[in-house]
């Protein structure tokens, strides 16, 4: 007599519509930061503190980038 192998969910990887959507969604999330930081760097935040508006558009110019690569993990799999 064989006996029956438990099968779990643990090992099947999600589909790839939703990874695809996660991936969308942080893409978009992250860019939308972008866009934020630099409208409020360029026309809120220079009045009171030139520093911090080059900090702030020094850490939006890092985020597309990184961006990019969420939206393209693992892809190639």
């Amino acid at each position: 007599m064989r006996r029956r192998q438990r099968i779990t969910a643990a090992g099947v990887r999600r589909p790839q519509s939703e990874r695809l959507r996660r991936r969308r969604r942080w893409y978009f999330t992250l860019m939308g930061t972008c866009l934020v930081l630099i409208v409020l760097a360029w026309n809120l935040v220079r009045l009171w503190s030139t520093t911090a508006a080059v900090a702030m558009s020094v850490v939006a110019a890092v985020l597309p980038p990184i961006a990019v690569i969420v939206a393209n993990w693992g892809e190639d799999r």
